[in-house]
């Protein structure tokens, strides 16, 4: 199964509850209700801001950490020949910067631990 941008953003909308900042006369039984939930609209936009902000980070070079998860990086490829597979022909593939994600330790152990059980 693939992680879309929309199932992200139904995850958030579901899941993220941000606290009011200006407490009501009404007290709660529930300190958990007395909360706002994001429109879809909202989780949307966040998501969408947030890939953003990786992008340009990236495209400036810069290296993103989220901790628990993992590092992207840019790494530089030289110019190499290649060989078109169905032709045969030789041809020089050009110098380019590629994405590179490497997992940390944290989710390299989760996801080695789902697949054991």
């Amino acid at each position: 199964m693939t992680l879309t941008k929309t199932e992200l953003a139904k995850y958030i909308k579901e899941n993220v509850r941000l606290k009011r900042r200006v407490k009501g006369r009404q007290q709660y039984l529930f300190p958990e209700l007395n909360c706002d939930l994001l429109s879809q609209r909202e989780a949307t936009e966040l998501v969408e801001k947030t890939l953003e902000i990786m992008k340009r980070s990236l495209e400036k070079g810069e290296h993103i950490l989220i901790s628990g998860f993992g590092k992207f990086q840019i790494k530089f490829k030289w110019a190499r020949k290649g060989r078109n597979p169905r032709t045969g022909e030789e041809l020089i593939l050009d110098s380019r910067r590629v994405v590179v994600f490497q997992a940390s330790s944290k989710l390299k152990d989760k996801i080695n631990q789902r697949s054991k059980v």
